[in-house]
């Protein structure tokens, strides 16, 4: 099974009014800045939650 990817590197495509695309520079995946502002978040809270599990 692949791995998801975590998109490392991103550089911006387009900007539309108050909303930025970006491109995953790894992968090809085009988003909203703001989804991705929000998994790295996410991926942040997944992270502590395995630290504290494994404590």
């Amino acid at each position: 099974m692949a791995t998801a990817c975590k998109h490392p590197r991103v550089r911006i495509v387009s900007r539309h009014e108050d909303t930025e695309y970006v491109e995953c520079l790894e992968c090809g995946e085009v988003f909203d800045s703001e989804e991705f502002h929000d998994m790295a978040i996410e991926e942040t809270a997944e992270t502590a939650n395995d630290l504290a599990e494994d404590e």
